[in-house]
């Protein structure tokens, strides 16, 4: 066992989607991001841009992976004012589902939505 810990526990993450093109459209939107379209082994995944050394993830459209609402929630960064994306959430297509909410003094904000996909996804900014 390694005695030096890990950068980052969470080190990539998937966000299933039934319509990759549709969710591809919507994340930009509301992210201002753009992707990186891969197929591996028949997956197809729309990796979202990122620092090269940076944790980041994807958009994943494949068989043993489906959109829920009751899943693991992925938290994204949304820059320095989180209402900036969360605005762009329900024009998209999606659903503010808790708006921006203090987490504690100085620890920043969060909000969770659910995507054109049905899953459940939250922001997070320090403003």
């Amino acid at each position: 066992m390694s005695s030096k810990a890990p950068q980052h526990r969470a080190v990539w993450f998937e966000i299933p989607t039934a319509d990759l093109t549709r969710a591809m459209t919507f994340y930009s939107t509301i992210l201002e991001t753009d992707f990186h379209v891969e197929t591996v082994n028949g997956t197809h995944m729309a990796i979202f841009a990122h620092e090269q050394e940076g944790v980041s993830g994807c958009l994943l459209h494949a068989d043993h992976s489906r959109p829920s609402a009751d899943g693991t929630v992925v938290y994204l960064n949304a820059g320095d004012d989180l209402n900036l994306p969360l605005n762009r959430v329900a024009p998209a297509g999606g659903a503010v589902l808790v708006g921006k909410t203090q987490i504690g003094a100085d620890m920043g904000y969060y909000a969770v939505f659910r995507d054109t996909e049905g899953n459940t996804v939250g922001l997070f900014s320090l403003h």
